[in-house]
């Protein structure tokens, strides 16, 4: 349970399920991204500040990815939760961090031979073939899963990461049949479970961006029901697979507007399936600029539009890439607001 040393308004916590031994979790309705962002070393130090500052505030949902500036926004977070912890603003268990793994990821810097680099690294110790790898950037083969999770388990520092996605798995269906994917996705979840199973991971999920918002006819779409379906035969009826993300905002609603997935014959919206098959929603990109009034309270452009996302039923979790501390601060002060579903939805 997170513990608020701050007044909050109704529905700034919310429980995501995870079958886990150590329970179900609390996570704030914002959650800090890290995904924008020079390679430098002044952006860590930011995002380590922009980490700190938002744990004191009570966002306790961190997002990252390893490929995300390559590596360097983990290892901010890292260095951040660890100075928190040490200094008592919260505890471990206080916190969700969640990171993806699917797309390459270098080392701090771009290699001048990309793939002279690859063939070095994955293709000559086996962890990849050439043929696994599509689109130039992206593999789910499992030993590279198993590769990429204890990379991302060293740069944060953490022995168990809560939330772990499978990135952008749509990208492979540019390249292999809908057949193949299923494969490969079900391999992937496979060894996640192993890794539920041996505390490495609490929970995992997909995180997209086309692939839940296309129509079921789009080459790149993504059904939730045989997602749903290979994680069953991964890990049986207590399988992992709890959560997702996609892009939802005032422009991009498709999760809440379009039926593109299908459950049991029934045409629904990425929202209404992910609450039939018991799956949490956290959304990515969910700024977009906008004037909105609550109460005596007037927000800013930024502000609304998180306000937006984060009362739309069954949305778990807004994320929203903060580097800076005044961005943080700023998103912050929603926390004083309700976090109820809202009029806005109308």
């Amino acid at each position: 349970m997170f513990l608020v040393l701050f007044s909050s308004g109704a529905g700034n916590y919310r429980s995501l399920p995870a079958q886990t031994s150590t329970g179900d979790l609390t996570v704030s309705s914002l959650g800090l991204g890290t995904y924008l962002g020079p390679e430098t070393d002044v952006a860590d130090e930011e995002y380590k500040n922009a980490v700190l500052r938002a744990l004191a505030l009570g966002i306790n949902v961190l997002d990252s990815a390893i490929n995300y500036r390559n590596m360097r926004s983990e290892r901010a977070i890292g260095l951040a939760l660890a100075e928190a912890v040490s200094r008592g603003v919260v505890k471990r268990n206080q916190v969700v961090v969640c990171t993806k793994g699917g797309f390459l990821s270098f080392d701090t810097i771009r290699p001048p031979n990309p793939r002279g680099w690859i063939e070095e690294n994955y293709v000559r110790p086996g962890i990849f073939a050439w043929e696994d790898f599509v689109a130039g950037c992206h593999c789910m083969k499992p030993e590279y899963i198993k590769n990429q999770l204890d990379k991302s388990r060293a740069n944060l520092g953490l022995e168990t990461i809560d939330v772990y996605y499978i990135h952008n798995p749509e990208t492979q269906l540019g390249e292999v049949s809908r057949e193949e994917f299923y494969k490969r996705i079900k391999a992937a979840f496979t060894v996640l479970e192993e890794a539920c199973n041996e505390g490495k991971v609490g929970i995992y999920g997909i995180a997209t961006w086309n692939g839940f918002r296309v129509p079921p006819e789009s080459k790149g779409h993504l059904s939730l029901e045989e997602l749903v379906r290979a994680a069953y035969e991964a890990g049986g009826e207590r399988h992992h697979f709890k959560i997702l993300q996609l892009p939802y905002n005032m422009a991009l609603q498709e999760a809440a507007n379009s039926q593109t997935q299908l459950v049991q014959g029934i045409k629904m919206t990425l929202l209404q399936a992910a609450k039939e098959l018991g799956i949490s929603v956290a959304t990515s990109a969910s700024l977009m600029q906008a004037k909105f009034s609550q109460g005596d309270k007037t927000l800013t452009g930024a502000q609304c539009a998180l306000q937006f996302v984060r009362t739309t039923p069954n949305v778990l979790v807004a994320l929203a890439g903060m580097r800076r501390v005044e961005h943080v601060e700023e998103n912050a002060k929603l926390i004083e607001l309700s976090a109820e579903p809202s009029t806005l939805h109308n």
